[in-house]
């Protein structure tokens, strides 16, 4: 739309969120940093004793889909654009103009592949094992350490029956598709079978690709459907049925841990989730921490080795963490902090929500694809008449009560010393346990 047609603010904003849709659409992080087939075979005919070659040459080989010059002028223009259509002041164009920066510096990272500058932006972008929650002492690694060493102890045989990985992929595609029709009715959301997916599955903006030569249970299957679907296709749909703010179908890295956090909490909420998933994701902090700390790509396969890990997934876990990175230590990928980052910091909005007396601001995780802080002012400007509610809720989230509740009695848990309370019980374990 020509500036000269433009007569509403929402017109306005409309036209600028159609140009960082279509300014991000060739910008595919993943995609820019995978390893070919080679690399893992190399890793196995080495016996994980020879490093494999994977450095800026190597990357030279992998387009990243655009050219980084004229990429990054497309956003400086959105940027100036935005400052003299919306005014410096204007509080979706702040919003807006940070999303752009955010894709700038994702031009930075996958320029720097396979160097060490590709690491400090990716710490920009995503974090660091070292990272407080808000300024808390407490660190993220300081998380994974005490998940590390409650999960570590678990006996799974002890609470629950075996989870056993026989169903194939192609059942779970039938299975998970039934679902999300059922979910997203008319939408055309899917399952379908991918050979080209790092993880056993992925999640598309209509679609979640299932690895074809994976196995799953029948629980992973209850999982991808909350995970994948409901949250990740979820957001994207949310999204993508606004009719002004159709940034909201799209995230830059800086929505990656509310995304994945939501996610996690999900599988938790519907108590989907199991200890070994939990663990492995909370291991990838650790890893990552060990990466920074120099440790390289075949000291990370060894770590996840004697974590018990089977060969594929510590050659699956190693290569999350060290893609687009130097795999001689030092410098990895931090992506994948966000689960358990995220997961942390959701939770605390939602606490923060309700003591404040909020709560209505609670569906709007599910708006689309935001980071959480953005919620109050789209919830602003959803009473104004600029953003659409989010069409698709899971159930947890759509009837609140049950979550007050929870989130009541979690605000005054977090006050009482679980110290005590621990050495309390410590002695009756000890009393009355096992010899």
């Amino acid at each position: 739309m020509p500036s000269q047609a433009w007569t509403t603010y929402k017109e306005k904003v409309l036209h600028f969120s159609e140009r960082i849709v279509d300014a991000q659409k060739p910008i595919r992080v993943l995609d820019a940093i995978k390893w070919d087939a080679s690399i893992e075979r190399e890793l196995r005919e080495g016996k994980f004793k020879v490093m494999p070659k994977i450095g800026p040459d190597y990357y030279e080989k992998i387009s990243i889909g655009f050219d980084p010059d004229s990429k990054r002028n497309e956003f400086k223009s959105i940027i100036q654009d935005l400052r003299s259509t919306l005014g410096k002041e204007d509080s979706v164009g702040e919003l807006l103009i940070s999303i752009c920066d955010q894709y700038l510096l994702t031009v930075d990272m996958l320029e720097s592949r396979g160097t060490k500058n590709f690491w400090q932006k990716s710490r920009l972008l995503y974090g660091s094992p070292k990272d407080t929650f808000f300024g808390d002492k407490n660190r993220i690694l300081d998380l994974g350490k005490i998940m590390y060493s409650i999960l570590g102890g678990i006996e799974e045989h002890k609470i629950g029956t075996a989870i056993v990985d026989d169903v194939p992929a192609e059942e779970v595609v039938r299975e998970l598709t039934q679902r999300f029709q059922s979910y997203f009715p008319g939408d055309g959301i899917e399952a379908r079978l991918s050979d080209g997916i790092v993880a056993d599955a992925a999640a598309g903006g209509d679609v979640v690709k299932i690895k074809q030569s994976a196995h799953f249970s029948r629980r992973d299957i209850d999982i991808l459907e909350v995970h994948e679907g409901w949250v990740h296709i979820g957001t994207t749909q949310n999204g993508s049925h606004q009719k002004i703010a159709k940034w909201l179908s799209k995230g830059p890295p800086r929505v990656a841990a509310t995304q994945e956090g939501l996610a996690v909490i999900m599988e938790i909420f519907t108590f989907r989730t199991y200890p070994a998933r939990a663990r492995a994701i909370n291991d990838r902090i650790l890893g990552i921490d060990k990466a920074e700390e120099g440790a390289n790509l075949l000291e990370l396969i060894e770590f996840y080795q004697t974590e018990g890990y089977s060969e594929d997934e510590c050659i699956m876990n190693a290569k999350r963490v060290m893609r687009g990175g130097v795999v001689e230590g030092g410098a990895p990928f931090t992506k994948d902090l966000s689960y358990c980052r995220g997961f942390i910091e959701n939770y605390n909005f939602m606490r923060a929500a309700i003591r404040a007396g909020r709560p209505e601001y609670i569906p709007f995780l599910f708006v689309g694809k935001i980071h959480v802080d953005d919620i109050p002012l789209l919830y602003q400007k959803f009473e104004e008449g600029l953003i659409d509610p989010p069409r698709y809720v899971p159930q947890p989230f759509r009837d609140l009560y049950g979550l007050m509740v929870w989130l009541s009695f979690s605000s005054f848990l977090n006050q009482i010393d679980l110290h005590q309370v621990q050495e309390h019980y410590d002695k009756l374990f000890s009393r009355y346990g096992a010899k």
